[in-house]
């Protein structure tokens, strides 16, 4: 999947995830989309709910052993 922008959050733990994800979107423009990379099991349930209260779309998430990704497209 093409992004605009790469976010590695592994080894950080909830909340700094979102948080970080949250800070990296301030940056993009609408219809953008950010690439994150986790390492938390908690994200993938995190990212959900953080797209569903923001307004950004959360395009794919997937699992790779233990690293998750997210695409997520900027509202």
């Amino acid at each position: 999947m093409n992004f605009d922008k790469e976010l590695d959050a592994r080894g950080l733990n909830c909340p700094l995830p979102i948080l970080r994800t949250k800070k990296t979107l301030n940056d993009l423009t609408s219809g953008q989309v950010l690439k994150v990379i986790a390492t938390d099991p908690g994200s993938v349930k995190d990212f959900a709910a953080f797209a569903k209260q923001t307004g950004n779309e959360l395009l794919s998430s997937a699992e790779a052993g233990s690293e998750y990704t997210f695409f997520i497209k900027k509202k």
